[in-house]
């Protein structure tokens, strides 16, 4: 026996794909019995299994229970929760493994499966050899069980554990019909002050609006309540959880990259000159920032696989991606967890004065893009970035490579690189005022033209 993955649905972080189409019944069974051989063959043989809201999910889930038992492995299964939970109930359980069937933020016909390997993240080459053994038929043979654990409270009780704030906050939760809601509606109950939940409903057809806090046109919602409410500010949740979006009292979005310099404050008291990582989408404000309070900035490739194992090995407590990724090591295990990255920040805002929109007005003013993204084929994106790299080094531009090309000027910096994700290429650009943010997204756009993409107008909020 073997079997053959869609080619698109392997990706770089994780198992994605169009569900009946590139994603089916057949793949998730081959993705347990691949993912439980590998287990097996490391000397575990327990694997906790979640799911999120879609409507594929289930039937997802009873798939891969079946694969990673005919490896012999057993299947430790907690039910419909965010991706965060899942990866806490490895280490609460004692897995050695943990799988999360989850489309994340990726419109409903979609599905995929995002994997923990004992402590680390399983992403990249990891994802390639399970693609080779399936492939191969190379696979264990065994009579794994399955059993049900019911862990919810639990993960409530952890995410409650440090909790020291009594500022009576009034907060907006945003769900977006994802799975953040039942544990939203058990957190607040036990939270100080006054809460409004919107869309605590777990609905795959995501009816309100689509689950990705990082659009702004999502929040809309979000906004609406902080305003009516006169919350102190809102916060809100990818499909899966393991994002956190932000308003202030205003209603002005708090970015990711905004939001880590405000939680890096007190995690840097607690760990003087700990290292703090961003991705190279983040502003040099929060670069900045960190030196400012006595950390050591890093800047490091966008991934939320990437992230934790560059964590892992320089030893940070605090990390971060402008798509509101929040990576705790400080007091948590060091995954992405959005409804623990908005606990920590009602602790933040508490000790830092008690206003978020305070917090938002002391920042630097930059004048920036959001993330642009230009439709590039499989094999043409990255190709594009290395010519315009080449360009850029042949003109001794100043450039860091990290992850694309980040180029630096005096006036601001502009970045490309091609996704991990998507046939598309990701561009942002950061100038001090608007005229220069209009001068360094015409250098993007020339750069871009000279490799044969269309431009884009200029924008800057």
């Amino acid at each position: 026996m073997a079997h053959a993955f869609h080619p698109t649905s392997l990706r770089e972080y994780d198992i994605r794909g169009l569900v009946g189409d590139t994603l089916t019944d057949a793949d998730a069974r081959a993705i347990g019995r691949s993912f439980g051989t590998i287990v097996r063959r490391a000397g575990g043989s327990r694997v906790a299994v979640g799911y999120d809201g879609r409507e594929s999910s289930p039937g997802f889930e009873a798939e891969l229970v079946a694969g990673l038992n005919a490896a012999g492995v057993d299947a430790v299964r907690i039910g419909v929760g965010p991706t965060p939970m899942l990866y806490y109930s490895v280490y609460e359980l004692g897995c050695d493994a943990g799988v999360m069937i989850t489309g994340s933020h990726n419109p409903p016909a979609y599905n995929g499966f995002k994997m923990l390997l004992a402590d680390r993240p399983f992403f990249g080459d990891d994802i390639r050899t399970l693609g080779e053994m399936a492939a191969a038929g190379d696979w264990d043979t065994g009579n794994g069980g399955s059993s049900k654990v019911d862990i919810m409270d639990r993960y409530v009780d952890r995410l409650l554990q440090d909790f020291d704030a009594d500022t009576p906050f009034t907060i907006a939760w945003d769900c977006g019909n994802g799975v953040a809601g039942p544990v939203v509606e058990k957190l607040v109950k036990r939270l100080p002050g006054t809460h409004h939940v919107l869309f605590a409903d777990i609905d795959g057809r995501f009816p309100n609006h689509h689950p990705d806090p990082t659009e702004e046109k999502n929040l809309v919602d979000l906004k609406r309540v902080v305003l009516e409410k006169g919350c102190d500010f809102g916060v809100a949740f990818d499909g899966d959880a393991d994002r956190l979006g932000a308003v202030d009292g205003q209603g002005r979005v708090v970015w990711g990259d905004q939001l880590l310099g405000i939680l890096a404050e007190p995690v840097l008291q607690a760990v003087p000159g700990g290292t703090i990582i961003a991705d190279v989408k983040a502003s040099q404000a929060l670069y900045d920032r960190i030196a400012e309070l006595g950390g050591t900035p890093l800047m490091w490739k966008t991934g939320h696989s990437l992230i934790k194992a560059k964590m892992k090995e320089v030893d940070s407590p605090l990390a971060g991606e402008m798509s509101g990724h929040i990576f705790f090591k400080h007091q948590w295990y060091g995954f992405d967890d959005g409804i623990y990255a908005a606990v920590r920040l009602i602790r933040t805002v508490a000790q830092l004065g008690g206003s978020l929109t305070a917090l938002k007005d002391a920042m630097p003013v930059m004048v920036n893009t959001p993330e642009l993204r230009f439709q590039s084929s499989e094999d043409r994106k990255f190709a594009v970035v290395a010519e315009v790299l080449a360009r850029l080094k042949a003109a001794g531009a100043t450039v860091n490579e990290t992850d694309g090309a980040r180029v630096t000027t005096p006036e601001g910096w502009w970045l490309l690189r091609a996704s991990n994700t998507q046939d598309v290429l990701v561009a942002r650009v950061e100038a001090r005022d608007q005229a220069g943010l209009e001068r360094l997204q015409g250098e993007l756009n020339a750069a871009l033209a000279a490799s044969g993409v269309a431009p884009v107008a200029v924008v800057g909020h």
